[in-house]
């Protein structure tokens, strides 16, 4: 556990098997993993990711149940924590940044729950987003963020920036009182930006907007999860998007 102890300040915790499983498919730099079971592991690896059986099974040590439990907020059933190397700063801003963007930014306005924005990470990576942005005091790299994205915070650009240093392109902010969807085709380049369900869009956000969007929502329902409106709108830019599975 010296190596842990060594990184465990500079480095993002991947917690969980499907973390570090992710992490590793899409690139990220890990130099220590540990497991309260190498061999339940190993047979996790064999038949949800053989793909990177053999370097995890280069990588893991078995540690006791309480070394493996001192390491994480709260032990996942998997028994397995790794510590990665975060991506560069400088090369997410250049990815997010990036002139003729083909696949659209999300931009969470000050979100609250880090569950949901994991969760919204996590759909970013599978639809090829450029990547998420949030703006507020949540933390994007937070350990519980990055179990609720189950370590595709490595398949796509993370970021914390102010709505000042927004990159360009077009900004559409879902809002109740917006355009229906349905009728639009959103841009490869564009900035999908979402408010937080209690309080939706912040001013400043709203003032940078575009265009302002609303999805389809059966009268006298208030308002829908974070993360499914996320998926909404993904799902609606995917349909005419050219490269994305499922688009035109």
């Amino acid at each position: 556990m010296a190596l842990w102890q060594r990184r465990v300040g500079t480095s993002v915790l991947l917690d969980g098997f499907h973390a570090l499983k992710h992490a590793l498919r899409f690139g990220a730099g890990v130099p220590v993993a540990v497991t309260a079971d190498r061999s339940a592991a190993l047979a996790l690896a064999d038949e949800l990711a053989p793909d990177v059986r053999r370097t995890l099974a280069g990588l893991l040590t078995e540690v006791g149940q309480a070394a493996y439990a001192s390491v994480v907020p709260r032990p996942h059933p998997t028994g397995v924590a790794a510590l990665a190397v975060r991506p560069a700063r400088e090369a997410s801003l250049r990815a997010l940044g990036k002139a003729g963007r083909d696949a659209p930014v999300v931009v969470l306005d000050q979100p609250r729950n880090l569950g949901n924005a994991g969760a919204v990470i996590r759909l970013a990576a599978g639809f090829g987003a450029t990547g998420v942005i949030t703006t507020g005091t949540l933390d994007p790299w937070h350990p519980t963020v990055v179990r609720g994205g189950a370590g595709l915070h490595f398949a796509t650009a993370v970021e914390r920036l102010d709505i000042a240093e927004l990159p360009s392109g077009p900004l559409f902010a879902l809002d109740p009182e917006g355009e229906d969807i349905r009728g639009l085709k959103l841009p490869d380049d564009a900035l999908l930006a979402f408010g937080s369900e209690r309080s939706g869009l912040s001013r400043e956000l709203r003032a940078r907007a575009d265009h302002l969007v609303s999805l389809p929502m059966r009268p006298q329902v208030s308002s829908y999860n974070l993360a499914t409106s996320v998926a909404m709108t993904l799902y609606h830019w995917s349909l005419t998007a050219a490269g994305v599975p499922g688009g035109a």
